[in-house]
């Protein structure tokens, strides 16, 4: 989660905004070609090795942007890939971790 949030700290500062939802964590690893289109991508992205990363259980992360509780909401949802849950399966959110 920390690698995703770095990078698109670092896509900001070239482009001046976050991706949207709809460019998605995506727009990291190729150049947008809907919504607002960055001014200043960098040439082989934003991520290692041109992927995005999974989960520690494999599953996508969420992106919202703008976010409900900051410039961008970034969750992984967990061992079971669905909202809520206890233990494995509870939620972790950018703005919950310090």
């Amino acid at each position: 989660m920390e690698s995703i949030e770095t990078a698109l700290k670092l896509y900001r500062l070239d482009n001046g905004n976050y991706p949207s939802t709809e460019q998605g964590l995506k727009a990291l690893v190729e150049v947008p070609t809907v919504g607002a289109l960055p001014k200043n991508w960098r040439s082989g992205g934003y991520l290692e090795k041109g992927k995005i990363p999974k989960d520690p259980w494999g599953n996508e992360f969420v992106y919202i942007s703008p976010g409900t509780h900051g410039d961008f909401d970034l969750i992984c949802l967990g061992k079971d890939g669905e909202a809520g849950g206890e233990e494995f399966d509870a939620d972790i959110n950018n703005w919950e971790i310090e």
